[in-house]
């Protein structure tokens, strides 16, 4: 186990207690336009990246797939997806979630700081709202390079979720967010969560107080990285309501792409 016994305790027992309600927002993106959203983006990105590959010929990892939203997306679109999460109540739902497509993704436990894999295992790796809650990114992220292959490509969606706990600012812009759920009638998504044991967690992860996505574009090019940030990405991928629940944490989208040449398509 990679991460600080004590924290890995800690964000296990919290990520377990939240799979259900968790599950319950991926399944209705699932079945609302976001699956379309996001699905046409990933398919995008990965396009881009890999011109004339049909998806069947690309290995794609999903990092801390949760509920299985991104692993879901890729599978039903003909990817060969590995999805893994470090709790197995998550992959539970993920499991459950898929339905028809479980069969044609390989899930796993494991620790998104210590892949098992060997390198160069994939094509592409993908990772969603997760980045934030490691307690080592940066071993992460040197992880996930690791993993790819040469010309291989790494998306991660993020935001600042928590710098409100080390910044004045962010504090204040923080507060105006959930003022304006209330003044709009809009669904609270922090609803149903326990906040203050989220706050608990995010005060001992390094990227609350971090400036992102700088951080990211930083530490992936120590690693060799070829990589770009779109910070106006939640412009495409949010509604309505996640737009007024976080405005002044806007999604960002990391792209890194790892030098070499892509390998010929696999059958």
């Amino acid at each position: 186990m990679s991460q600080s016994t004590a924290f890995a305790k800690q964000n296990i027992a919290y990520w377990s207690g939240r799979a259900a309600g968790y599950s319950g927002v991926n399944r209705q993106e699932l079945a609302t336009g976001q699956r379309r959203v996001w699905g046409g983006l990933l398919a995008e990105q990965i396009a881009a990246a890999f011109p004339g590959r049909q998806p069947q010929s690309l290995q794609v990892l999903d990092v801390g797939t949760g509920p299985g939203f991104f692993a879901i997306l890729l599978a039903g679109m003909g990817y060969r997806v590995t999805a893994v999460d470090y709790t197995a109540n998550m992959l539970r739902e993920a499991r459950r979630n898929a339905g028809a497509l479980a069969g044609r993704i390989r899930f796993a436990a494991m620790d998104a700081e210590a892949l098992t894999f060997a390198d160069g295992s994939f094509d592409v790796v993908v990772s969603r709202n997760v980045t934030w809650n490691l307690h080592d990114p940066r071993q992460a992220y040197r992880q996930w390079v690791r993993v790819l292959r040469p010309g291989g490509l790494l998306l991660n969606f993020d935001a600042n979720w928590y710098r409100y706990l080390s910044d004045g600012e962010a504090l204040a812009a923080h507060a105006r967010d959930r003022a304006n759920v209330a003044a709009l009638q809009v669904a609270d998504d922090t609803a149903g969560t326990d906040v203050d044991a989220m706050e608990a967690i995010a005060r001992q992860t390094p990227l609350s107080a971090c400036l992102r996505p700088a951080w990211d574009a930083a530490v992936l090019a120590e690693l060799g990285m070829q990589a770009d940030c779109d910070a106006g990405i939640w412009r495409r991928v949010w509604t309505r309501e996640e737009r007024i629940n976080n405005a002044s944490t806007p999604m960002f989208m990391v792209r890194a792409v790892k030098p070499g040449d892509a390998p010929a398509a696999r059958s």
